[in-house]
């Protein structure tokens, strides 16, 4: 006979509570922090205005009613939409997902730590709005640039050691973990609310990561982190409604997550929380290419003038790189749609070799039509350099390192391109930033008229100006 389980009530697992820990009481003091959340808060908010531009994305955007209108609702920037919190979020977060545009944070386990933006703003927008009707001060957007710091150092730390892909789960759990905690400390709760909130997150189901890999690798892909921002909005409200937790959701012994789902292994945490991702995070500057392969396609881009008029006389391309690469974006054979073309490092270092280009638009159907493209794809070799791997996860370094090989039928070859840090990088900070403030200014045009671009960036690129301007002025200037 089994010994029964005690149903004694334990106290919350170490990490929900240091999480809420950081949520509810960490001050941030790091200037560089700040700094760089007001880049990547232009930058996100610019993935999503793109986005804006493919109707596989719009159609999912919108009310779940059509034509319900939410007062004092969280307005969707670029769009018409005013929805609620939750709904807001969805829409928000799967603009800026859409593209593979916006940040990375690369680890054991990777993800987007932008993604968290569509539950912290439309919760921020929608607090805002409701404090204004009744006649209180709205929070301004110095509240989002905390919030979105904080959100990327939960799910980048946790993320440091801890792979959910090795388990065949979506990095999208740390979306749902982290916007829960930070809009938990938005929507003011206690600290113990928010460890139920937090708890609510981990004992949620998630999502597995069959549509990022062949064969089913789907458009889920873009909208799935919207999803999860949404649905932490969702368990924030509801424990803010009195809706207990669950405090061994993670260690519980059978029914826990560890026992459940990551195979009886506790979380291993290599640094307390600060603000170390958002000063570390990656932005893909130059390519909506998932990031593995950045650095690849800076490789065939200063490649593209020395073969793009040999292109048939190419016999081998090796493509020199890290496992993390191979394990996820290493595809031979068909490739079915956009978001399956967007993880495969072939066909992101084919079109700038022929092109001396890569944007969203190449992964569509008419440029992947284009025969020459899977021809190169046949060509290429990816092979794994143990430095690149051991670099990529060096906390002082961080690289994300390609090099690429090209040699031809005569039995010439090129010297071999090497790039470790992407532009992105935080390396290249002086050279990277006025590129994705440039970016920011190409996405605002594809939207806007003149003059509501040039109010946009007057508040968005003025740092002062930006943290004192309530949030609901700041979204204001994006409706369209």
């Amino acid at each position: 006979m089994s010994a029964p389980i005690s149903n004694v009530r334990p106290k919350p697992d170490q990490v929900l509570v240091d999480i809420a820990d950081y949520a509810a009481r960490y001050q941030i003091e790091s200037s560089e922090a700040y700094d760089t959340a007001r880049h990547c808060l232009i930058d996100t908010l610019g993935c999503g205005l793109e986005a804006l531009s493919y109707p596989a994305c719009t159609k999912l955007l919108g009310p779940i009613v059509p034509g319900t209108i939410v007062p004092n609702g969280a307005r969707v920037p670029g769009t018409q939409f005013q929805l609620d919190p939750v709904q807001a979020a969805f829409n928000i977060g799967a603009m800026i997902r859409w593209l593979d545009f916006n940040d990375t944070w690369l680890a054991a386990e990777w993800g987007h730590p932008s993604d968290n933006l569509g539950g912290i703003l439309a919760t921020a927008d929608w607090l805002a709005r409701t404090a204004v009707a009744a006649g209180k001060p709205p929070l301004t957007m110095k509240t989002v640039l905390t919030a979105m710091i904080k959100a990327h150092e939960i799910q980048g730390v946790i993320a440091l050691e801890n792979s959910f892909n090795r388990v065949g789960l979506d990095h999208v759990v740390l979306v749902k973990v982290a916007t829960a905690a930070v809009v938990g400390q938005m929507l003011e709760l206690s600290h113990d609310e928010i460890v139920d909130a937090v708890s609510l997150a981990w004992v949620d189901g998630q999502s597995l990561r069959t549509y990022r890999h062949a064969p089913n690798t789907g458009s889920r892909k873009s909208w799935a982190a919207g999803d999860a921002t949404a649905r932490a909005v969702r368990l924030a409200l509801m424990a803010a409604r009195g809706e207990m937790g669950y405090p061994s959701v993670l260690s519980a012994k059978t029914w826990g997550f560890y026992d459940v789902l990551f195979k009886g292994k506790p979380f291993a945490m290599q640094r307390p929380y600060g603000s170390y991702v958002m000063e570390n995070i990656l932005f893909k500057i130059s390519f909506p290419a998932e990031f593995h392969a950045q650095t690849a396609v800076e490789c065939a881009m200063a490649l593209h003038p020395r073969v793009r008029d040999r292109i048939g006389e190419i016999r081998r391309i090796t493509i020199r790189t890290h496992e993390s690469a191979l394990r996820i974006i290493d595809k031979k054979g068909p490739l079915a749609n956009p978001a399956d073309r967007d993880h495969c490092i072939q066909y992101m270092v084919a079109v700038p070799l022929l092109h001396g280009r890569l944007n969203a638009g190449d992964y569509e159907d008419e440029v992947a039509a284009d025969p020459r493209i899977d021809a190169l794809r046949d060509k290429m070799t990816c092979v794994e350099d143990v430095q690149f791997s051991h670099d990529y996860l060096d906390p002082a370094k961080r690289s994300i390192a390609n090099a690429i090989t090209v040699e031809f039928a005569a039995g010439s070859k090129l010297d071999e391109v090497v790039v470790e840090y992407p532009v992105g990088h935080r390396r290249r900070r002086a050279e990277g930033i006025p590129l994705l403030v440039e970016k920011f200014r190409t996405n605002l045009a594809r939207r806007f008229p003149a003059k509501q671009q040039r109010a946009i960036a007057d508040v968005a690129l003025d740092a002062r100006r930006l943290d004192t301007t309530p949030v609901n002025e700041f979204v204001d200037l994006f409706v369209i």
